[in-house]
């Protein structure tokens, strides 16, 4: 049996087009996947959606955008594509790292609070001498070249959001390429380092980390000059390269070219002292977790490869074709008067659309009630019962039991 080809003649039967010449599947497929990816996740938080993410850890890097669903194509014979959208809708509050349940917060005040990522300022990172590019080295920790697995102390990276990384027209995270990106908005870059100067006319000059990587070295971040939003930050003068406008976070080793609003080399006073504003870290594993923004930031640092669960609500897959299955054919009919529903209302069938909306609330009560049991099976703990395996303080594959 094919559900989705169910729900479609079904949708035929309710909207009264039993023809492909005034209703195509292709159209009443938009609508189905309309209401089952934008609607469903917001109108009921369903059981069958709750799952898990499960993500590693990169050595150094304490933010990780939620995931995204590569671009899909819908139809019998495709010509339309989805958009890329996020996996997850949101996280609840059991996170793991490694199996270890750590705090989870949603306010950064609150994390912060604990966590806190301190700006240190240094004053003297280098003189101009009348030109535009400066070879810095800032002063991290010891840094063996031998290390590949282990992260040293090192300096935090800037970091493109989820709107930045749909914005480059991919799903690649972190945005890596040979040059800036400047499609991404300024709005999404989130820069941690700043070094900065004044020019011969008195202004700031500033050049500041991207977020973005170059090619073949993800350690090495673009440097670029910011600008002001949407689309104003603009690559430094002269490219890149691992020796030219980059800066590695691991050995402090950083390249920058001062670059004028036109994107020319903009040449600094001889004797004007250049700046720095970074925040250096001491690596461990984490042991705290704020998601903001469909950011999720990792205190500490990590400083090796480290398992990091999240339990969440999915966000709905799209049907592309009528091949393709219903995941869950108990609510065939509940998706059939949904994307109906979405018909009649853009059709102005207001006649049709108020005689069948009782029909799709009593469905949605009905679905709903699948999820509503399962949530339900377990008691609620209160300080007059224990929750299921509070009577044990570990197991016999880690730290023992009682």
């Amino acid at each position: 049996m094919n559900f989705l080809d169910d729900v479609i003649t079904y949708v035929r039967r309710i909207v009264k087009t039993p023809s492909d010449a005034v209703l195509t599947n292709n159209l009443i497929i938009d609508y189905i996947n309309r209401f089952w990816l934008m609607d469903v996740d917001a109108r009921v938080q369903l059981f069958d959606l709750k799952s898990q993410y499960v993500f590693q850890t990169t050595p150094g890097v304490d933010q990780y955008n939620m995931p995204l669903y590569q671009q899909q194509t819908e139809g019998v014979n495709p010509t339309t594509n989805i958009a890329v959208y996020p996996v997850f809708q949101n996280f609840l509050d059991l996170v793991t790292i490694n199996n270890i349940p750590i705090p989870f917060y949603t306010q950064p005040g609150q994390f912060l609070n604990l966590f806190p990522a301190f700006s240190t300022s240094l004053n003297q990172v280098a003189v101009a001498d009348g030109g535009s590019n400066y070879d810095i080295q800032l002063p991290v920790g010891t840094f063996s070249g031998s290390s590949v697995n282990l992260q040293p102390s090192g300096i935090l990276r800037g970091h493109v959001d989820l709107t930045g990384v749909i914005a480059a027209g991919g799903t690649q995270d972190p945005p890596v390429s040979a040059t800036i990106n400047t499609v991404i908005p300024t709005t999404s870059i989130l820069p941690a380092v700043y070094f900065t100067t004044t020019d011969s006319t008195g202004a700031n000059a500033v050049v500041a980390d991207s977020g973005q990587f170059l090619s073949g070295n993800i350690n090495n971040g673009l440097l670029m000059r910011p600008g002001n939003a949407p689309y104003g930050n603009l690559p430094l003068f002269g490219g890149y390269s691992t020796v030219l406008n980059t800066i590695n976070y691991i050995t402090g080793a950083a390249n920058i070219t001062f670059t004028d609003d036109s994107g020319n080399p903009l040449n600094i006073p001889s004797g004007q002292f250049i700046n720095a504003q970074v925040q250096f870290f001491n690596p461990a594993r984490p042991v705290s977790c704020l998601l903001y923004n469909n950011v999720i930031t990792l205190r500490s640092v990590p400083d090796t490869q480290y398992q990091v669960s999240l339990l969440g609500y999915k966000t709905p897959a799209a049907f592309m074709a009528t091949n393709d299955i219903l995941p869950f054919a108990y609510m065939a009919e509940y998706i059939a008067r949904g994307a109906a529903r979405k018909i009649l209302s853009d059709t102005g069938d207001v006649e049709q659309f108020n005689f069948y909306e009782p029909l799709f609330k009593e469905q949605e009560t009905l679905v709903w009630k699948r999820s509503q049991r399962q949530f339900t099976a377990t008691r609620t703990p209160s300080i007059y019962s224990q929750a299921q395996g509070t009577q044990n303080f570990g197991n016999s594959t880690s730290i023992g039991s009682i």
